[in-house]
């Protein structure tokens, strides 16, 4: 297998260990002066679009910032719970920048790419002492010193957190970083706008057009460069643990001008989410995989079984993920949990009304905690209820305020009754393609964070996404981009008369209008929740040949519906929700062509893609390395027309293997 000669990774030469020292040593450089004459626009103002932002300009360059909501606080980085990886080795239990390499590789079920992961692994403790330096509220040992905590598809504790609140409180440090550039006057924020397109001249992204989602007015931005730090698009199965406001537009343009899109398919799954409750949901409730450190999974040994959980003796649960996997247990990766969540509840062994739900018991480890804190009290012959207590207090501290969110949610008290719990959509491994350096396969135009595809393979660590975004944003963009800056000093800022500002806003401007212009029967949310439907059932936890091939036609259907019948209501020189909605779904509606596409050409199963055709026979996933070891990007050719180009997965630091969570 050979890389096509349409990709080219800039993988630096040497040694993995070298590969990012060298190449920051020798990259080329802007210096002050050219810095301040060149203007770099960002999309998306979570945490790898706010800490880009705020570097580069604290570096000298002319930012400009596009914020989707009314603030960058309400980015959906802002929804992460759990924590953030980074190998410090404050436990002494033998982690090591190698080791966050390979648990990273491993989870990723070996597909993705080796010197991206490397450098992710090696600027991870640097991560940890800008927001130390910050204020972040990082939860502490009693000494002082950082805490960490377990996360799935490690055997070390390398996860730093903020109670259950983790994503809020990086967001808050990277966002003040951002408003402190903002008063200065170099960053200007551009909030309640969403990039409608982007403007390539000669070859080179030049700008984006943008709405301004109050007024309804169409504007066009100049950039020497353009970052896309605008998340994923699990939004495109409707249910999801994504804000609604989550949505794929930014790259899904960007990818019709020229950009890749690499591994569509690749989504990941989250073990540990709120059960869906009914037809009225618009989306669902994230709990975080923290959860797993301490709370036991187990269904009834009895298929149907109706009584409470509570009444269910110790001898008849089946604590099915500590009987497969004894080695990691209850932390093994999502998708691993994932499919054994979805199987004992296929098999008739689901609890709750629906049935499709698994318990998440704490009972266990509060009495275990409840022991220790009354040893700690020196009270040797506490009773049960004593003992149980004072266990609730230490879990109360540790997960309190993702207790108090399930009950409000369920009306069911989780400190008496096990939690229940059900996989859902979360992330997306998929994105644009980049090169070592971020960039696209448009040049001048570069994606972050989770709107790339280039560190997680075909799974995601938990514990990663935060790490990721915020490596991309403080650490890596700030040396990358001055490669190409540095040949762009010489350039200088292109009218926004242009022709090619005037055409694709002319573009933008038409297709609004014919939105407009359909006035159908049916609802955007109607159209969104039919292609949920179809994602979920045909390329969401388990995917098969007929089954993909069933949901391309059916997707190509709805479109053809969509464009026919669909009713945007309110005006377009207003504030339209309805609108936005509609071009998201638009593209959702194209998007996921592409990923059930992908998903039928890769025959294997890796990671969260589950080819129901490909797996061994305990039920786990079936790689073909011989076949399918690389990145499959796409290429678009026009509707319904996507050309496969294929990047070569090298494996030089670590060799491939069936993963073995056992």
């Amino acid at each position: 297998m050979s890389t096509s000669p349409k990709l080219n990774a800039k993988i630096p030469e040497g040694a993995m260990e070298n590969k990012w020292t060298k190449y920051r040593s020798t990259v080329h450089l802007v210096n002050p002066s050219n810095k301040r004459s060149l203007e770099v626009i960002v999309v998306g103002s979570g945490l790898a679009g706010a800490s880009a932002a705020a570097t580069l300009a604290e570096m000298g360059y002319k930012v400009k910032v596009f914020c989707f909501q009314d603030s960058p606080r309400r980015a959906h980085s802002i929804a992460a719970q759990g924590g953030i990886n980074a190998a410090k080795n404050y436990q002494n239990d033998g982690d090591s920048v190698y080791r966050l390499f390979y648990d990273t590789i491993k989870g990723g079920d070996y597909r993705s790419r080796e010197a991206n992961v490397h450098r992710l692994a090696e600027v991870s403790g640097n991560i940890i002492d800008q927001c130390v330096g910050q204020g972040v509220p990082f939860a502490r040992e009693y000494g002082g010193t950082l805490s960490n905590r377990s996360f799935g598809g490690t055997q070390v504790q390398r996860t730093f957190y903020a109670a259950g609140q983790t994503g809020q409180q990086l967001l808050l440090g990277a966002y003040s970083a951002l408003q402190r550039q903002v008063g200065m006057g170099t960053v200007q924020l551009m909030a309640r706008h969403e990039m409608m397109d982007i403007v390539n001249i000669d070859g080179k992204c030049r700008g984006i057009i943008a709405r301004d989602l109050v007024s309804g007015k169409l504007e066009r931005h100049f950039g020497h460069a353009v970052l896309l730090c605008t998340g994923g698009y699990g939004n495109v199965f409707y249910l999801s643990t994504n804000a609604m406001g989550s949505n794929v537009t930014a790259a899904w343009k960007a990818h019709k001008k020229g950009a890749f899109f690499g591994n569509p398919c690749y989504t990941q799954i989250h073990p540990t989410c709120i059960p869906v409750s009914g037809d009225h949901q618009s989306k669902l409730t994230l709990m975080s995989e923290s959860l797993r450190n301490d709370g036991r999974i187990w269904v009834p040994k009895k298929q149907g079984d109706t009584r409470k959980p509570n009444d269910i003796p110790e001898e008849e649960r089946d604590y099915y993920l500590e009987r497969r996997y004894p080695a990691f247990g209850n932390l093994v990766p999502r998708d691993v949990a994932s499919r054994a969540a979805k199987e004992r509840c296929d098999a008739g062994y689901g609890v709750g009304t629906s049935k499709m739900a698994v318990y998440l018991d704490f009972a266990a480890n509060t009495m275990r905690y409840g022991q220790i804190e009354a040893n700690k009290k020196g009270i040797h012959s506490a009773s049960k209820e004593q003992i149980r207590e004072l266990g609730v207090a230490v879990v109360k501290e540790k997960y309190g305020n993702l207790f108090d969110m399930y009950k409000q949610i369920t009306d069911e008290d989780p400190y008496e009754m096990p939690m229940r719990i059900y996989p859902a959509v979360h992330y997306t491994m998929g994105g644009l393609w980049v090169d070592y350096n971020l960039m696209t396969t448009v040049p001048g135009l570069y994606a972050l964070g989770e709107a790339n595809f280039s560190d997680h393979g075909a799974n995601r660590l938990g514990a990663s996404a935060l790490m990721q975004g915020l490596a991309d944003g403080y650490f890596v963009i700030p040396y990358t981009i001055g490669d190409y800056l540095s040949e762009e000093i010489r350039t200088k800022a292109i009218p926004t008369d242009h022709e090619a500002f005037v055409k694709a806003e002319t573009e933008v401007q038409e297709r609004i209008n014919t939105l407009f212009s359909i006035k159908g029967t049916k609802s955007v949310d109607h159209f969104h929740k039919a292609l949920g439907k179809i994602m979920w059932n045909k390329c969401g936890m388990a995917r098969n040949a007929q089954g993909l091939k069933e949901a391309i036609e059916e997707i190509k259907a709805l479109r053809a519906e969509f464009w026919k019948d669909v009713r945007v209501t309110g005006e377009q020189n207003e504030f339209n929700p309805e609108l936005e909605k509609a071009h998201r779904v638009a593209d959702f509606l194209e998007l996921g062509e592409l990923m059930c596409t992908d998903a039928l050409h890769r025959n294997e199963s890796c990671g969260g893609h589950f080819r129901e055709e490909y797996q061994t026979p305990d039920g786990e996933a079936k790689r073909d390395d011989d076949n399918f070891a690389y990145v499959a990007a796409w290429e678009y050719k026009g509707e319904s027309n996507f050309e496969l180009h294929k990047e070569e997965l090298k494996f030089e630091s670590i060799k491939l293997a069936q993963r073995n969570y056992a």
